[in-house]
């Protein structure tokens, strides 16, 4: 972000899988809507467009642009909230996923900051990234997702 980082959520957790496998499962659409609901649209390369929608609703949630690419290693959007007014008029947020592999785990670091002090979109994701993620890491050493509800 160009100016200071004002609300951020930091997340990490350590995955029994390979790098690709991860950043595949982060980067396709058949992957996320197994562990998350939604799918993401984008080619994932720099400066390409980014929007999140439904799984089975087609809402669009968020918006954005890939900021900066490096697969499997590390993956920088620019996220807009698109659904909730008062989330939107905060402006653009920036969510960074980093993986670094070792000896067949993979370290996955997830963080979301905003520009915006007190920012209610980073208290949003704060209570989502922990389900979202500890699914991801249910599904990718499992093969099962966790249940819904």
């Amino acid at each position: 972000m160009t100016k200071e980082t004002k609300s951020k959520f930091v997340y990490v957790t350590f995955i029994r899988t390979t790098q690709q496998k991860l950043w595949d499962a982060l980067t396709k659409p058949e992957f996320q809507k197994i562990y998350w609901g939604v799918v993401q649209d984008s080619t994932f390369q720099k400066g390409a467009s980014w929007k999140m929608t439904g799984a089975d609703s087609g809402t669009l949630f968020d918006a954005g642009e890939i900021i900066e690419s490096d697969a499997p290693r590390k993956l920088v959007i620019k996220w807009i909230n698109q659904w909730k007014p008062e989330l939107t008029a905060e402006g653009p947020s920036r969510c960074t996923y980093e993986l670094a592999e070792d000896k067949g785990i993979v370290k996955l670091t997830v963080t979301h900051e905003s520009e915006v002090e007190n920012s209610q979109l980073i208290v949003a994701v704060s209570g989502g990234w922990p389900k979202i993620l500890s699914n991801l890491k249910t599904w990718l050493e499992t093969g099962e997702a966790l249940p819904k509800g």
